[in-house]
């Protein structure tokens, strides 16, 4: 997701934030002895109330012999929001269960990769994860909302990236509401007392945080398919003819991404206006955008964000959110290169600089490195500058370091190997050195694993004897970091390789120079200090 887009829709992301705030996502415990392999989620929804009535079907694979295992689900609290489990069964018979306030225990014997099928019944209103409320155009709307993990404050589940699996929503509700969710609707089934069931299957393997449904009144436009996948547009009537003109660059910006990453891994593209409570929300196959963005100016930048968070962060996803970069890393920065290849190189240059300034002044605010162990909960403070512009800024500098060729290779690579699963930092790191030959061991440690960036100091005399310049670079801050450091010397590129505190170059010029400018086709992520010296 999106929650930094750009001053166009500033009042959304002062929303975001707003929102962000008052949700305290708590972490969850783990369940390292289950893989879930398929969720059925049977949903019924009212106009009536905001009570939900539920029935999961979970598909588990046990990896090892265990008394009983356990799931995520809030339960209901003292103010009347959460889940109540009413019934837990297998194949028919009941099974003793035991609901804490955020994990349902099922006391239930399973064997080592013995499979699994376990329906358990619920009802409850939504503490969170579904998000319950009306539209600026005053009409009801229920939106799936689970980042990080808030899924299970409304679906019994292993609510974590790591545990992924495939997903069917079946949804009753009024038969006044379109229902749009992850995957193709294989069914569609008018039933008595004006209400209709919806049934949306995905066969891709999901995190629980893209897993959704949205469901209101839409207008539905399909904008065109790309190869053979179809590209949908669902906004609120009111917003058709804006909607439907903005959303269609969404046809552009995905064979774009298809032809640099490698096959499109679902089996739709819906773009949706939402209640997210964030500017974009990339649900897997069903994108999530804010209200209004169907006018914002910025909306193909926001779409390229999301749509390539459909490779990185769905597809293959991090195996942790200490790896969020990742995620909003590599959709960061490939925001700014399908811009780049748009709108042309100074497009690419002037966000990698506006995406430093933000980087330097979030490190003075709080100095952490981007893979961050330390956060054990509450998920929602990793969505910040290191996450995603610093994620992009060490996807740009590796770029420039492995040269274009070997570093779309390692991306591709990437990507064919971890779709449909997890990776962490260190997977990407040996894919990218595979691909390239070179060891990458110094450039990811000091880039993701440490805290900070250069500090450099740059002093340069002319000698008018020998018509050179001299040059002295200095690293100011305690780690130290190996780069290289271009400087344009009026219309001559120089490059010096930093591989200590400091270095010291001689330079053939023609005469004193007019201009001196550091880093001019903005590659590092650095500050500079630069001085002329006596």
């Amino acid at each position: 997701m999106i929650t930094k887009i750009n001053k166009t829709i500033k009042s959304a992301v002062q929303l975001t934030f707003i929102l962000l705030c008052s949700f305290s996502v708590k972490a969850q415990i783990q369940f390292p002895s289950i893989d879930v392999q398929h969720y059925d989620f049977a949903i019924q929804l009212n106009d009536a109330n905001d009570i939900i009535k539920g029935q999961a079907r979970v598909h588990i694979k046990f990896l090892k012999d265990v008394p009983g295992f356990a799931l995520n689900l809030v339960k209901t609290n003292s103010k009347g929001k959460g889940m109540l489990v009413s019934a837990v069964t297998e194949g028919g018979k009941n099974i003793a269960f035991v609901q804490d306030s955020d994990v349902v225990h099922f006391n239930t014997q399973a064997k080592s990769s013995s499979l699994h099928t376990y329906t358990i019944t619920y009802a409850g209103i939504p503490a969170d994860g579904l998000i319950i409320s009306k539209n600026e155009f005053g009409h009801r709307t229920f939106f799936g909302d689970n980042w990080p993990n808030r899924a299970h404050n409304w679906l019994p589940c292993a609510d974590y990236p790591a545990d992924k699996a495939t997903v069917d929503f079946i949804v009753t509700a009024p038969d006044h509401y379109q229902v749009v969710a992850n995957g193709l609707k294989t069914g569609e089934t008018l039933l008595p007392n004006h209400l209709k069931l919806t049934h949306w299957t995905e066969t891709a393997q999901l995190p629980t945080k893209v897993m959704v449904i949205g469901v209101a009144d839409f207008a539905i436009d399909h904008t065109g398919d790309v190869g053979k996948t179809p590209v949908y547009t669902y906004v609120f009537p009111e917003s058709k003819e804006a909607g439907f003109k903005s959303y269609a660059v969404a046809k552009e910006i995905l064979p774009f991404y298809i032809k640099k990453f490698g096959p499109y891994a679902y089996e739709k593209l819906a773009n949706v206006q939402s209640k997210t409570i964030f500017g974009g929300m990339e649900n897997a196959g069903a994108i999530f955008y804010f209200e209004n963005s169907v006018t914002s100016k910025g909306i193909e930048e926001l779409m390229a964000h999301e749509i390539a968070h459909q490779w990185f962060g769905d597809a293959a996803s991090e195996k942790s959110f200490a790896h969020l970069w990742l995620s909003e890393g590599f959709a960061t920065y490939m925001t700014n290169v399908y811009l780049e290849n748009k709108y042309g190189t100074d497009t690419l240059q002037k966000r990698e600089a506006a995406d430093r300034v933000t980087v330097l002044k979030f490190e003075k605010r709080r100095l952490s490195p981007v893979v961050d162990t330390a956060v054990k909960g509450n998920f929602m403070q990793l969505l910040n500058a290191n996450s995603y512009q610093k994620g992009g800024w060490v996807l740009h500098m590796l770029r420039r370091k492995l040269g274009d060729t070997l570093f779309w290779k390692g991306i591709r690579n990437y990507y064919a190997k971890y779709n449909g699963g997890n990776a962490n930092t260190d997977d990407l790191r040996k894919v990218m050195e595979q691909a390239s030959g070179q060891n990458l061991e110094q450039f990811f440690k000091q880039w993701l694993y440490t805290a900070g960036h250069p500090h450099i100091g740059i002093t340069w005399k002319y000698n008018a004897s020998a018509n050179v310049i001299e040059l002295k670079v200095n690293q100011q801050q305690n780690d130290l970091f190996e780069f290289p450091l271009e400087i344009l010397v009026d219309k001559q590129l120089f490059t010096i390789q930093l591989t200590n505190k400091s270095a010291s170059a001689l330079f053939k010029v023609s005469g004193k120079p007019s201009a001196i400018k550091v880093d001019p086709n903005v590659n590092l992520l650095a500050d500079f200090e630069v001085s002329e010296g006596n």
